[in-house]
């Protein structure tokens, strides 16, 4: 059976420019492309789970223009419910400035549309979250926002993931009630407030009620820990790269997927771990997002 997944998050329209390298600080270079491609973690988790096979709905903002237009299109086109997506009148929609240099990438992101979805918007979707077996948020929407729907499907019982980006500090009433919390390196320093090592993190984040915490280590894997239990860690994969950009999407969007299937979570790690293998030698962060078949045949041995 599919799994049901609502995603609650952010819908922006990237301007991705190629470049030879990353300019310094001051410094005009020249670059070698430039396209307009949909985005924002949110909408990229929810393509990549209905490419997976997942039935998912999506809650988040637009504005009232051209590129709004398009994402709920880019959405509806990828299978998404998006439904749960409303215009705004009072802001343009996001929007995110990407460069890309040799595979790395630098990111700038103007939340637009995004920084209007209130929990207002979550009371008025919750239709679709009491469907849904598990609910993924990020961070690109607001604080409080994220907060309530966190605390809305703790109460009818759903998982709820989170993937803690961009980093900020978050409140104990936040984090208790999530089942997996899933940052980066970065992201893992900063929640824990830099102290100790990258266990010791985990176990702070571990004591303030998140029941999972899966952190993602780029070319090193992925280590991840449950309360009472070792620090494990799932190794990476040597693979060619293109674009960085929707890696970590990626994971989220194969993370949740697998867990929605019934995996165990080192399972479902990694199974994650293949989607952003795959991902990361295309181009775009949505376009990248694999299919269920080249999960399932992805070997490293292939490269």
């Amino acid at each position: 059976m599919k799994p049901n997944i609502v995603v609650i998050g952010s819908l922006n329209m990237d301007m991705v420019v190629q470049a030879p390298r990353l300019p310094a600080k001051g410094e005009t270079i020249l670059g070698q492309s430039v396209q307009f491609v949909p985005g924002g973690k949110g909408a990229n988790q929810a393509i990549g789970l209905a490419r997976l096979g997942a039935q998912v709905a999506m809650i988040g903002r637009v504005g009232e223009d051209l590129f709004g237009g398009e994402l709920l299109s880019s959405l509806q086109a990828g299978g998404v419910d998006s439904t749960g997506v409303k215009k705004t009148a009072s802001s343009d929609t996001g929007a995110a400035f990407i460069v890309l240099a040799q595979g790395d990438n630098s990111i700038i992101v103007v939340p637009g549309a995004n920084a209007h979805c209130t929990p207002a918007d979550i009371d008025a979707q919750m239709a679709l979250i009491e469907k849904a077996d598990i609910v993924l948020m990020q961070m690109e929407t607001p604080l409080e926002t994220v907060t309530y729907a966190a605390k809305v499907a703790k109460q009818l019982q759903k998982t709820v993931i989170l993937n803690p980006a961009p980093a900020q500090k978050l409140p104990p009433e936040l984090l208790a009630c999530v089942d997996a919390i899933t940052p980066n390196e970065t992201e893992l320093s900063l929640l824990a407030e830099g102290q100790g090592s990258l266990e010791e993190q985990m176990d702070a984040l571990l004591a303030q009620g998140v029941r999972k915490v899966i952190a993602t280590l780029g070319s090193q894997g992925v280590a991840y820990k449950e309360e009472g239990k070792p620090l494990q860690r799932i190794a990476g994969y040597r693979v060619p790269v293109v674009d960085t950009t929707g890696a970590g999407d990626a994971f989220n969007a194969g993370f949740a997927y697998a867990l929605g299937c019934g995996q165990s979570l080192g399972e479902a790690i990694a199974f994650a771990n293949k989607v952003a293998a795959i991902s990361v030698g295309r181009f775009g962060a949505q376009e990248g997002m694999p299919s269920l078949d080249e999960v399932t045949q992805f070997s490293e041995s292939s490269y």
